[in-house]
């Protein structure tokens, strides 16, 4: 059985159960490198227009010759962007933001729209085109490489709220999005113009699945309220996924959200939402028997497994425990792609992550 076919047999798309649930992760840089160097393969990096998606869309020939049975790819940088360097350790990427490098991930230390007050500040702002030359040429290498052997999502996050946000500043757009303020929804109309743009050009290049994201939630409850969020994106996600829809029918629909999201997966059904990830363990909404009780068969899962703690810890007897209860209970009928809940940091180990690939494929 193909990792492809592997894929499709648990949701459905195929006759015919998988012979295990399928396995999908990322690695941080730090571990892309240790396995490049083990492997004996050059890391191939694809360099996000948002500088933390770029390990999500990476070194796929390295994840897949671990075992991965899919293969993530998305949106670059334009052809001719080269970043401004604001200081030492600072950089102006293609949105405008000054990023700044942390232990784990990029920060933005200077959001180009903090003083825009009207719909004209953000007609005034240049926005990236989704449609820039060179956006997808290592997308589409990809997709032509693994189309026929892996199972191909295409990488779309950030999609709006979450964009939006790093785009004005959080405490400046939650503010002014509860406010109402009218440049607030003109940004969204931006922001959802670019995220539509980037998923048309996946879904026509061929992937299977579009990966739509933003964390909409903590670790105890939603940042928003659900009947806002309803209000304010649910229309929007609407819209863009029957586009996407009308483009090929077969294609699936990932949404992302960390936290404690489970108010929202009624909706996600509603909207035609296919696969709901990351399934963060440990919040409130998040018990695998709950979930599949009251979704399985309505929607599939993809993730599950902590890399907060448990992937750390290198407790070989926990983490084989742990994958095959999710696996037992998330897995049982199929409709569940196993998966880390976040990037794996380099605070895990690389043998780790090999023992988790052995553990799985033994399922």
């Amino acid at each position: 059985m193909t990792s492809r076919e592997r894929v499709l047999k648990t949701f459905g798309k195929l006759e015919g159960s998988a012979d295990r649930p399928p396995l999908q992760f990322d690695l941080c840089r730090k571990l892309i490198e240790d396995f490049g160097r083990k492997l004996g393969l050059t890391p191939d990096y694809s360099l996000s227009y948002y500088e933390d998606l770029t390990y999500r869309i990476s070194a796929n020939e390295i994840r897949t010759a671990l075992g991965s049975d899919v293969v993530v790819v998305g949106g670059t940088v334009r052809k001719d962007f080269v970043a401004e360097k604001v200081s030492e350790n600072v950089s102006r990427n293609e949105f405008g933001m000054a990023m700044k490098p942390t232990e784990l991930y990029m920060e933005v230390v200077e959001c180009p729209l903090s003083a825009a007050e009207s719909d004209q500040d953000i007609e005034n702002y240049s926005f990236p085109d989704a449609y820039a030359p060179g956006r997808f040429e290592k997308a589409a290498r990809d997709i032509e490489k693994f189309k026929d052997s892996h199972f191909i999502i295409g990488d779309c996050e950030l999609s709006i709220f979450e964009l939006a946000w790093h785009l004005a500043g959080m405490e400046k757009y939650m503010m002014s999005f509860a406010l109402g303020d009218s440049w607030v929804v003109k940004l969204n109309d931006k922001v959802e113009e670019w995220t539509l743009g980037l998923a048309t050009q996946l879904t026509r290049l061929g992937v299977d699945a579009i990966w739509f994201g933003e964390d909409l939630g903590t670790q105890l409850s939603m940042l928003i309220s659900p009947d806002m969020w309803r209000d304010r994106f649910k229309p929007r996600y609407t819209r863009m996924i029957k586009s996407l829809k009308q483009l090929n029918p077969e294609l699936m629909i990932i949404m992302h959200s960390d936290g404690a999201v489970a108010p929202l997966i009624d909706d996600f059904i509603e909207m035609g939402i296919e696969i709901y990830n990351p399934v963060q363990p440990n919040v409130p909404g998040s018990d695998p028997a709950e979930l599949k009780q009251k979704y399985g068969g309505r929607i599939n899962f993809f993730g599950g497994i902590d890399q907060q703690e448990l992937l750390p810890s290198g407790d070989y007897d926990r983490l084989k425990a742990e994958l095959e209860f999710r696996a037992g209970i998330l897995g049982k009928g199929g409709g569940y792609l196993i998966a880390p809940a976040h990037i794996i940091q380099a605070d895990t180990a690389p043998e780790t992550v090999e023992r988790m690939v052995e553990i799985i494929k033994a399922l």
